[in-house]
């Protein structure tokens, strides 16, 4: 009699490259890393912190802007003394290293800077230029370009000094605003009401002092040039302001030597 054989023992695991089937596949999940949940802030919880992620975003991208706007301030002077026809320094552009008549430029400003006697007015040297801060409620009615009867006495002492200090040196006139909406003004655009208040401030230096027009130009800088961030509310006062921006040369102008 035959023998009978054992069933042959069938394998579930597939052949190699071939998929298995699904219901042989484990049937727990790998765990998933736990999601944070917000279900235990009450609404106001989470918009404060959502206000506070907003707010303290804000003054990084200002402050990474006022950086950048600082970065581009030699730049943004270069070109506007060109329109004048303000001198070219040789080593003010595509070199890395300083000449030693650029050098002895800036140490003659900076010393010249140190002899300037006004009270209560930012002035600081950037890179070979002196830049002297005029705030702007200081020199105007607020949001317009109407010079104050106390405004007019401080370009009056402001003109002395130069005229003492750097005689016949090129002079810009910028206008600087901070990012605060014009409310309730009939200037349309930060630009507009700042190219104002630096024409207002150059038309009485060059009519009422004896500073010359051929040595002065004005720049309107709207509120792209701020000197520090616009997230405080002392910081957007700051950045209202007229600067009178000193350059190491001289015009000619009638009259001079």
């Amino acid at each position: 009699m035959r023998r009978e054989q054992a069933p042959a023992t069938i394998s579930l695991e597939p052949p190699p490259g071939v998929a298995a089937p699904a219901h042989t596949l484990p049937q727990t999940l790998p765990s998933l890393p736990a999601t944070p949940s917000y279900s235990s802030l009450g609404n106001a919880q989470l918009e404060a912190a959502l206000t506070r992620s907003q707010t303290e975003n804000q003054i990084m991208q200002e402050e990474l802007s006022a950086v950048r706007e600082q970065l581009a301030s030699t730049t943004t002077q270069l070109a506007a003394s060109r329109v004048v026809g303000r001198p070219r320094n040789s080593g003010d552009v595509n070199s890395p290293v300083v000449s030693p008549s650029a050098a002895g430029a800036i140490a003659a400003m900076q010393s010249a800077m140190g002899q300037l006697a006004l009270e209560n007015l930012q002035v600081r040297l950037d890179g070979s230029v002196v830049r002297v801060e005029v705030p702007s409620e200081r020199l105007f009615e607020s949001g317009t370009p109407n010079l104050l009867p106390a405004g007019a006495s401080l370009l009056t002492q402001l003109a002395t000094e130069l005229e003492k200090v750097f005689p016949r040196h090129y002079l810009g006139i910028e206008g600087h605003l901070d990012t605060d909406p014009l409310t309730e003004s009939s200037w349309q655009s930060a630009h507009q009401l700042t190219t104002a208040q630096a024409s207002t401030v150059f038309d009485f230096l060059t009519t009422r002092t004896p500073l010359s027009d051929r040595q002065m130009f004005l720049v309107a800088h709207g509120s792209n040039h701020p000197v520090v961030s616009n997230a405080t509310a002392a910081g957007r006062q700051r950045n209202r302001r007229v600067e009178c921006v000193i350059y190491p040369e001289q015009a000619s102008v009638p009259g001079s030597p």
